[in-house]
C-alpha cells in the first residue's frame, strides 16, 4: 500500500510555490476558526502568553494537515 503522495508545485505567473505554502494555507482555515472560538469561549484567560499558545496551535494544526495528507489522498483516489 503506498501512502505518499505526488507534490504538487503550483505555479502562478511563471512563480513556482512551495507545497508547504498550501499546506500552511489549509491549516491556516481551522486555526483562524479554532482561535475565534476559543476567544468567544473565554479560554484565553487561562493562557499565560495568547501570542506562544497561538503559534503553539498553529504548529500543531499544520502537523496534523501534513500527517492527514495521505489519508485524504486515499480517500480522493
Amino acid at each position: 500500500m503506498d501512502t505518499t503522495l505526488p507534490f504538487l508545485t503550483p505555479a502562478a505567473f511563471g512563480i513556482y510555490f512551495p507545497p508547504a505554502l498550501l499546506w500552511a494555507l489549509v491549516a491556516l482555515i481551522p486555526y483562524l476558526l479554532l482561535r475565534r472560538g476559543l476567544a468567544r469561549a473565554g479560554f484565553y484567560r487561562f493562557v499565560w502568553h495568547k501570542p506562544l499558545f497561538d503559534a503553539a496551535l498553529y504548529i500543531i494544526l499544520f502537523g496534523v494537515v501534513v500527517l492527514l495528507l495521505p489519508a485524504l489522498g486515499e480517500i480522493l483516489r
